[in-house]
């Protein structure tokens, strides 16, 4: 492991690179590196603290890049060190992009490729960091957030002995159901929240219609060289699962549009912020993965999209209202984000991939002695509340506080808060 210290106001921060095999069932092939950052409080830098894991949303994204002990990060720093893991193929870690991609010889290789970047991965790239760091060996705690939830469950399944707490944040998945499950219960909720987002934005029904019908008429381009199609502008509804997320879509709408001459047209700022606010082109581990990691022993078969004709109020066309789509990827995005559209063939080929291994061993996890606590947000848009309390009653130790104070973003919006009452829960103080 190579490691690099530097010093930020109020926290000291190593810098940890190892190598990891691609695939951990061939531990002699092909190697990726893993990158991860260890961060402490300079005022207990010399203390010995126990270690805690933190595990992004996504999948495909970056851990958080520390700036000033706060949030979420600054009340973990009161009792941890905390190690923030690019999983692997983001950030610092062996990047997966069209780009990287691009150097193997066919889509078919590029899918295998791609096929050993779900939890089971994750999980071992974290086994193999935690043994590696100093003094390491001793089990730590893990920080889920989102779908860091669902390795950090994976984690209780398959190596529950480098465990020594959990803490989940929005993210306990369905251990068994199909992915179909998982959509049939998110589309009702997505068409739910656009209903109060036109509730409290009525005036944005027309905007939206406008936009609609600029972008059927036009080949409109993104800076970024994708295609803006309504479709595509549809994909914006992820924001509504984030408490700050009517205001993020509506701010962009009201201000889509300037004049030019005697001519009304997308103006380059709304033309940015959709770059901005959809970064599949430089997160494809996102659109290429995001079904599969509720796949085991199945095919997605674009589950997504093959289920989007059970909610008809999503279909913008006509007097139909111009409703927003949600977390859910669909196989047109190969074809509107410039980034995405080499990989078309290779996210076919992992969309049909019927053998994806399974995920959660049911009965080790009926036995789990591992302590924790899950947030569940009661009106989750992304992760079925349903589906979290039917987990969580398969897993003995790990209690649940249910909540309608946040949304999937909780964590961010008030971690330290969040944080605190997880931690109370799962040393037994609540």
């Amino acid at each position: 492991m190579k490691s690099v210290h530097r010093h930020l106001p109020g926290l000291e921060v190593t810098d940890h690179q190892l190598l990891a095999p691609l695939d951990h069932d061939r531990p002699d092939g092909e190697k990726i590196e893993v990158f991860c950052r260890e961060v402490v409080a300079t005022r207990r830098a010399k203390d010995d603290l126990p270690r805690l894991v933190y595990l992004q949303g996504g999948p495909g994204f970056e851990a958080p890049r520390p700036v000033e002990p706060s949030g979420w990060l600054g009340r973990a720093l009161e009792d941890y060190r905390v190690v923030l893991l690019d999983q692997r193929g983001t950030g610092r870690s062996s990047p997966m992009t069209a780009q990287t991609l691009s150097a193997l010889e066919s889509p078919k290789a590029q899918a295998e490729y791609a096929s050993h970047f779900r939890a089971d991965a994750i999980v071992r790239d974290c086994e193999l960091v935690r043994k590696a760091l100093p003094g390491g060996g001793t089990p730590w705690t893990v920080l889920g957030q989102s779908y860091g939830g669902f390795c950090a469950v994976h984690y209780l399944s398959a190596a529950p002995e480098g465990l020594s707490g959990v803490l989940i944040t929005g993210g306990l998945p369905a251990l068994d159901r199909p992915v179909d499950d998982v959509y049939r219960a998110t589309y009702p909720r997505v068409i739910d929240r656009n209903r109060a987002y036109f509730e409290r934005y009525p005036e944005d029904r027309d905007r939206v219609r406008e936009i609609a019908a600029l972008l059927e008429r036009e080949d409109v381009r993104l800076p970024s060289g994708g295609r803006l199609t309504p479709r595509r502008l549809q994909l914006l509804g992820i924001q509504f699962g984030f408490s700050d997320g009517f205001e993020t879509v509506h701010y962009m709408i009201e201000d889509a549009f300037v004049n030019i001459g005697n001519r009304r047209t997308l103006g380059i700022r709304f033309l940015k912020a959709i770059d901005q606010q959809q970064p599949w082109d430089t997160n494809p581990i996102y659109a290429m993965l995001h079904e599969a990691i509720y796949c085991q022993g199945t095919a997605s078969r674009w589950s997504a999209h093959r289920l989007m004709g059970e909610a008809p109020e999503l279909a913008a066309t006509g007097d139909a209202p111009a409703f927003f789509t949600g977390e859910m990827i669909y196989p047109w995005m190969f074809e509107d984000f410039a980034e995405l559209r080499p990989l078309q063939e290779a996210a076919e080929i992992l969309a049909a991939k019927s053998d994806w291994p399974a995920l959660y061993d049911l009965e080790r996890l009926a036995k789990n002695t591992v302590p924790g606590a899950a947030a569940i947000y009661a009106n989750d848009m992304f992760v079925e509340r349903a589906f979290s309390e039917e987990t969580a009653a398969k897993i003995p130790h790990l209690r649940t506080w249910i909540t309608s104070e946040y949304e999937h973003n909780g964590l961010r919006a008030d971690g330290a808060k969040i944080l605190t009452h997880l931690l109370e829960l799962m040393h037994g103080e609540r």
